[in-house]
C-alpha cells in the first residue's frame, strides 16, 4: 500500500489500537489520517502552525494527541477532525503518548531558550469543560532532548529515551526515578530492576511485563 499526501517528510507514524487507521505526522502542520488496508486518505487535522513530531490515538479512537513545534498539543475529534483542546507550552512539543484508560497523557517538552526539557503528565477530562492546562506531574532534570515518553505498565511508571542515548524509568507517581539497580539475567530475556523503595520486580523484556515483585 502506498500512501501519499503530506508535502515534506514524514515524522511519525501511530496504528489506532484495532489497526484499521493509520495516523501520520509530518513537517507540513497537518496530521492526517489512512485507511491502513488501502492507504485512502479519510481526513486530516487542521489548527497546528509548525512541524509535528509525535502523535497518539485513545483505545477507543475517539481522541488524537498531536505533539507539535509550534510549542503546543492539541487534543482531536478523530471523527470530525475538530480541535477539541490546546495544550500551550514555553518550548516545542516533541512526543505524545496516552496512558493505559485515556485520562492521562505524557507530553515532552524540548530545551529552548535556556529552558530545560521536560515530560508533563495532563489530566484528560472526558467533558471538555473539565479540561485545564495544568500539569499533574513534571519531570525535569535531564540536559538532552527527550526524543520519546511512553507509559510503562499500569501506568506506574513513566520511559524515557533521550538523544542522550539514555532510557529513563521514572515513578509516575512522585516523579523521582524509580530504579536504584537493572540486573539483565544471563540469557538477556528477563531484567530485575530494584526499586529504592526496597522492592526488586521481575519483567519479561521482549513483552515488556511485570511477572512479580518481591519487597524487601
Amino acid at each position: 500500500v502506498l500512501m501519499k499526501g503530506h508535502e515534506r517528510p514524514l515524522t511519525f507514524l501511530k496504528y489506532n489500537r484495532d489497526g484499521d487507521l493509520l495516523f501520520s505526522c509530518a513537517k507540513d502542520h497537518t496530521p492526517t489520517v489512512w485507511y491502513a488496508s488501502n492507504g485512502d486518505r479519510l481526513g486530516t487535522y487542521r489548527g497546528h502552525n509548525g512541524a509535528l513530531w509525535s502523535c497518539d490515538v485513545s483505545c477507543h479512537s475517539t481522541r488524537l494527541i498531536t505533539g507539535s513545534a509550534d510549542q503546543t498539543a492539541k487534543l482531536w475529534d478523530v471523527q470530525t477532525g475538530r480541535e477539541l483542546f490546546t495544550f500551550r507550552f514555553v518550548a516545542p512539543a516533541r512526543s505524545v503518548d496516552f496512558a493505559i484508560g485515556d485520562h492521562l497523557a505524557v507530553i515532552t517538552t524540548d530545551s529552548f531558550m535556556g529552558k530545560t526539557p521536560t515530560a508533563q503528565v495532563k489530566r484528560i477530562a472526558e467533558d471538555l469543560q473539565d479540561q485545564t492546562e495544568e500539569s499533574a506531574l513534571v519531570i525535569s532534570g535531564i540536559t538532552g532532548r527527550i526524543n520519546r515518553a511512553v507509559w510503562g505498565p499500569g501506568n506506574r511508571t513513566i520511559i524515557t529515551a533521550g538523544e542522550d542515548a539514555t532510557i529513563r524509568i521514572w515513578d509516575s507517581e512522585v516523579c523521582t526515578k524509580c530504579l536504584h539497580l537493572v540486573l539483565l539475567s544471563p540469557a538477556g530475556d528477563w531484567f530485575y530492576p530494584f526499586r529504592v523503595s526496597g522492592a526488586m520486580d521481575l519483567w519479561q523484556y521482549a513483552y515488556w511485563y511485570e511477572l512479580i515483585t518481591i519487597v524487601a
